[in-house]
């Protein structure tokens, strides 16, 4: 299989067995890099990157080990094309120093931002003596003369060359435009119509939205009945549609649980698009298994009645780039694998297939969003390119990590002053943001509901009690609940969850179909299915119990009589409030919310931030106010911020992520990513389970899709097809079930588990 005389490939033959020109993949990256960043004033910086990228592969060792490995099929080592196209920027930026980091942007387009002081001593060694990457540009300027003409592109207009976190995001941004654009244009080559999603406009979606969302009240009603809070609920959706004609920036929409949230940040982030020409709306929210219901619903709005759907949920933690190791034999291994030390082979086609939020709308969780912005390899950072000109809804903003806070106030601010990003703020508990330093000054917050205090007044549906004392225990609360016959208890782990699901199993009535659990240990059909059940047992009236950990507290339409939650802080309990007497149909003293703390449960210091723990208990419990009380809530977010926030920005004494801040000032991009982590590795690891209790073409289905990941052409849709099959499960934990054979590869990061499952609690915590 050779190739003509004076020309250069850049990929083996794809579809219809056609090599892929060089000159075709350079021009087509950059001009796909330059559609990405033109909306923030990037184009000309990224066609240039996107052009050069791949300079290093003129190499004549590099084409013949191309040539090589398409014959044979064998696999061939070529050596690092990194460096070439590096070099050439970095020459044509000398002039420039603000913008000489975006060499970084070739030189990781494949192995991920490296620190700029590492890349900077790698490129210095490059001026000096560029005689390995010589060849290369050489036979390239040979097909494609351009390489070796024009000026660096001029900066965006607004970027200051002395803002080092400017510069650290505008490389970010042009990286993953790069990145995208390379990822798109090969995808082409091998799969000429694979998963094209259609494009669709906003003001499409916002007319769709509105007619449906119309219809669904309008039909509820005829079922129902019209109550005093349907007419509530439309009252603060319509102040929200006139609030979406203000200007691009910051919002808070701060309305109580039950008001209709979800609908009403939908509507606003839809018409504000409309009317802004933004490109999409993104919500980020910070449990799983709120991204489960609201893409639900919102794809019950939204998506088309035939064709394809535009409501993208993406929440999994998977890395289909990484290595493959084979199952360790001794604990402690796979620890070592996971920082890096990976052995084997990648799926040749998971960097294609990885998900890069190429849609209208996109349900996906806080901690995906986070990871996108700080990231720093191909995987996770291909995306953040399509945060540009969109409207971000950050759902439950209170339960952003404390110790992150700085830089990512800092980088959302990058966002909406820089790239177009209009940022809604959504909590029925809004956090005091502006109290801390990278909001301090210059970044003005509108209100989508003016007044909210009156709805909370109006919207108040539980009275709170506390219960404290060395009596109180798990078992004990869990025989107080089961004395009703519909009660809700919310508690702060798994394995608390787990013994009071065995308590009640164990101890109480004889018909154990009313006891119900929730974790993230469950598959996320598995959670769907357990939610249904327990909102149709409720509404029948049936004998109900449910626990669960603090998935439940958002987002979750659940309308119990009664709740008790596990010492936590005053915005997750006022959230597990929201799941009693929801709808309003009972009387407050009647519906009762009461807070314990078990002497035996998980200490809430280890699930929650310590300082807000300590600023919670100067404020509410038995005789101080309830966690509802807005006045208080103020003053503990205040003071909790006090306790733990620096002078300024980069202050290393902070305990707000100041250090991390610091971080990106220095380009340091592999630290920031590492640090920026919301659930560590060690908490967290994606497993596929194939429940037994599935229908037969279930089953088939998702082992099909796991067949594919494993050894066949895995793509975006075959990806979220499994998303309902997917539990979590502590790394540590995982590492016994890999030497006990629970567990199978898959790819990447991702395994399939074939150990016990229980049919109500999912993935056991071991004894």
């Amino acid at each position: 299989m050779s190739v003509p005389e004076g020309r250069l490939v850049a990929h083996s033959p794809g579809h219809g067995g056609t090599w892929h020109w060089y000159e075709d993949h350079a021009r087509g990256t950059g001009e796909r890099a330059r559609r990405f960043a033109d909306p923030w004033g990037g184009g000309e910086l990224a066609y240039r990157l996107g052009r050069d990228h791949d300079t290093g592969k003129g190499a004549c060792a590099w084409q013949e080990g191309l040539v090589e490995e398409a014959t044979t099929g064998r696999k061939i080592r070529r050596p690092s094309h990194n460096d070439a196209g590096a070099l050439l920027f970095a020459r044509a930026a000398e002039p420039f120093p603000a913008l000489l980091p975006c060499a970084a942007v070739i030189q990781g387009h494949h192995t991920g931002l490296s620190a700029w002081s590492e890349a900077r001593l790698r490129l210095k060694a490059l001026m000096a003596d560029s005689s390995e990457v010589d060849e290369a540009i050489h036979r390239v300027a040979a097909v494609m003369p351009e390489i070796m003409d024009g000026p660096c592109p001029a900066a965006p207009d607004w970027l200051d060359p002395h803002d080092k976190t400017a510069v650290e995001m505008l490389v970010r941004m042009t990286y993953s435009a790069v990145v995208d654009a390379d990822r798109l244009d090969t995808a082409a080559h091998f799969r000429p119509r694979a998963d094209i999603r259609p494009h669709v406009g906003m003001q499409e979606l916002w007319e769709r939205y509105e007619a449906r969302r119309q219809e669904a009240i309008a039909e509820r009603q005829r079922a129902k009945g019209a109550s005093w809070l349907d007419k509530l609920r439309e009252n603060v959706y319509q102040e929200a549609l006139e609030a979406a004609a203000g200007g691009p920036g910051v919002y808070r929409l701060h309305l109580p649980t039950g008001a209709g949230k979800t609908f009403t940040g939908g509507g606003f982030a839809l018409r504000h698009a409309s009317l802004h020409g933004l490109r999409r709306v993104i919500v980020a929210v910070p449990f799983i298994s709120i991204t489960e219901q609201n893409a639900a619903e919102y794809r019950n709005l939204l998506d088309p009645e035939q064709g394809p759907p535009v409501v993208l949920e993406h929440h999994s933690s998977v890395n289909l780039e990484a290595r493959q190791q084979r199952a360790p034999q001794s604990a402690g291994t796979l620890t070592k694998a996971r920082r890096g030390q990976r052995g084997g082979e990648p799926n040749r086609w998971a960097k294609l297939a990885t998900e890069n939020w190429d849609a209208p709308f996109i349900v996906t969780t806080t901690v995906r969003l986070i990871e996108t912005i700080f990231g720093n390899t191909p995987w996770t950072t291909r995306r953040l390119h399509r945060l540009a000109n969109s409207v971000i809804i950050l759902d439950e903003v209170q339960a952003l990590p404390d110790r992150l806070l700085t830089p990512i106030l800092s980088g959302l601010r990058e966002l909406v002053e820089h790239y177009g990003v209009t940022l809604v703020l959504s909590s029925a508990t809004q956090p005091e943001l502006a109290a801390l330093n990278p909001w301090r000054s210059g970044l003005p917050q509108r209100d989508v509901v003016a007044d909210p205090a009156p709805l909370f007044k109006q919207l108040r549906r539980v009275r709170y009690e506390w219960r404290t004392g060395p009596d109180v225990t798990l078992a004990s609360v869990a025989s107080e609940a089961a004395d009703h016959d519909q009660a809700l208890v919310v508690v702060n782990g798994t394995k608390d969850a787990s013994r009071v699901h065995r308590t009640w199993l164990s101890t109480h009535r004889a018909d154990h179909s009313g006891f119900l659990h929730l974790s993230t240990r469950m598959t996320g059909g598995h959670r769907r299915e357990t939610i249904q059940a327990t909102k149709q047992r409720l509404e029948r009236n049936q004998a109900t119990l449910l626990v669960s950990t603090s998935l439940i507290e958002a987002g979750v339409n659940l309308d119990f009589p009664r709740g008790y939650r596990a010492r936590s802080t005053p915005e997750s309990e006022q959230q597990a409030a929201g799941r009693v007497n929801r709808e309003g149909k009972r009387a407050v003293k009647d519906s009762v919310m009461t807070i314990f703390d078990p002497q035996d449960g998980l200490n809430p210091e280890l699930v929650h931030n310590k300082c807000a723990i300590a600023a919670a208990s100067r404020r509410f419990g038995d005789g101080l106010a309830a966690p509802d009380n807005l006045d208080a809530l103020r003053s503990y977010y205040q003071h909790r911020y006090r306790l733990q926030a620096g002078q300024h920005s980069e202050d290393p004494n902070g305990a707000t992520g100041e250090a991390i801040e610091a971080l990106r000032a220095k380009l340091n991009y592999p630290e920031v990513a590492r640090r920026m982590r919301i659930i560590d590795n060690e908490h967290s690891v994606a497993v596929v389970v194939i429940r037994p209790q599935l229908e037969e073409e279930v089953r088939r289905a998702a082992q099909k899709a796991v067949d594919q990941l494993r050894r066949g052409l895995p793509t975006p849709t075959t990806y979220s097809n499994m998303q309902q099959h997917m539990a979590s499960i502590p790394e540590r934990e995982l590492e016994l079930a890999i030497n006990a054979g629970h567990v199978l590869e898959v790819a990447g990061d991702l395994y399939q588990w074939i150990g016990p499952y229980h049919h109500q609690r999912g993935i056991e915590p071991p004894a």
